[in-house]
């Protein structure tokens, strides 16, 4: 039975991905900022362990951690919590800056760092949700493509320190993507919010899974998943 260890999995992406795998019986680990939020996924996914501590604080990640006990090996790390914030780079304040980086990078990284030795021991895969953004910025999107474009830079480096290790890793750069990010997106925008006209969480969890069961010949590096209609 495969371990995964999941961020982001109360709603959106991470939700769809958490239900397929826990519905086929995989074992799922299950991140939460904090005690509450863990027993709330706890319910929603029953017979799942939590992993509590807080992506916005980074620094004290290995502390929670250490408080804790974590799985002894890791068959896949899913990177799928985000948050975002739109504005000018006139009007962001280092305060919006540092939340984003912490949480869609920083957070990753050191999450990562904690978990690599269960991930060698299980040759598992480590899997980033980035975002369109992460290959290109637009106005407004400063501080969320920033650190979606360092979290692509550390998932290369990533692959490359971990290739003879047999740990792979895979970074999946979802367009619009109907979700609770999505609709506080058109709010900032000042715009309606329509689901139907954006990507169903569950295809883009369907690509997840798809790049989490790939034979050990073949290793998907980036995959790009685009609206269809």
């Amino acid at each position: 039975m495969a371990t995964h260890v999941i961020t982001g999995a109360g709603s959106g992406i991470g939700a769809a991905v958490t239900r397929r795998l826990h519905e086929r019986g995989d074992e799922v680990v299950l991140h939460a900022r904090d005690a509450g939020r863990a027993k709330e996924l706890a319910a929603a996914f029953p017979g799942a362990r939590t992993l509590v501590g807080d992506l916005a604080d980074p620094d004290k990640l290995s502390w929670a951690f250490s408080h804790q006990t974590l799985p002894g090996s890791v068959d896949s790390l899913l990177h799928i919590a985000g948050v975002v914030d739109l504005g000018p780079v006139g009007d962001l304040t280092p305060k919006a800056w540092r939340n984003q980086l912490n949480v869609n990078l920083v957070a990753p990284a050191e999450l990562t760092r904690l978990l690599l030795p269960q991930l060698r021991v299980a040759q598992g895969h480590v899997l980033f949700v980035n975002s369109g953004s992460g290959l290109n910025a637009h106005a407004d999107w400063s501080a969320y493509a920033a650190s979606k474009h360092g979290l692509k830079a550390l998932a290369d480096a990533l692959r490359q320190e971990e290739h003879a290790n047999g740990v792979r890793v895979t970074s999946v750069y979802p367009g619009r993507t109907a979700s609770p990010m999505q609709a506080k997106v058109h709010r900032q925008e000042g715009k309606e919010y329509d689901p139907a006209k954006w990507i169903d969480p569950e295809s883009v969890a369907t690509t997840i899974l798809m790049a989490l069961d790939l034979p050990r010949d073949a290793e998907v590096n980036d995959l790009t998943v685009r609206p269809g209609r």
